[in-house]
């Protein structure tokens, strides 16, 4: 008889907790995601200052990723440097020795960071038509992330390719 109360007890909490239809999670858009660190997640539920450029077939035609930058982040400063090259700086200068490659972000392309100092020849020699998201930490979250190196910043292209 106890088993039976038992049994039975627990077969009517089972069918009076269990849900009543199906509840189908929505399908998050890539304006709804946003990279951070090693993977994406809802921006709903990120606590950091990011901002996300998804290009469109217009931007296609702009003949730099810097050209399609500027302008569209917040905090993000696009300078013209020596030899045609562009620097970039998140939030201003933040060095001591006042060099201008010590305040460069980090540049992130499809999961792989890219040497120090050589942010401006490699997003010359990337084009737009490829670019699917750009997503640009801006705060010290970006450090816990990717350490010191993120202290100024993280720009994260992902190309078309890797998608």
């Amino acid at each position: 008889m106890r088993r039976a109360i038992c049994c039975g007890l627990a077969l009517a909490l089972l069918t009076g907790c269990a849900k009543t239809g199906s509840v189908r999670p929505e399908a998050l858009t890539p304006e709804d995601e946003v990279s951070v660190g090693y993977g994406t997640q809802p921006k709903s539920l990120t606590t950091v200052a990011v901002s996300s450029v998804v290009p469109t077939d217009a931007d296609a035609r702009v003949p730099r990723i810097e050209d399609l930058l500027q302008a569209r982040v917040p905090g993000l400063e696009v300078r013209r440097g020596s030899g045609g090259l562009y620097t970039l700086q998140i939030r201003g200068g933040h060095g001591l020795r006042g060099n201008v490659l010590d305040d460069e972000p980090l540049l992130v392309i499809d999961d792989i960071p890219v040497a120090a100092g050589s942010l401006g020849a490699t997003l010359a020699g990337l084009a737009p038509r490829d670019v699917a998201r750009i997503d640009v930490l801006k705060d010290a979250a970006a450090s816990a992330i990717y350490g010191s190196r993120g202290g100024n910043g993280v720009i994260i292209i992902t190309t078309k390719r890797a998608n």
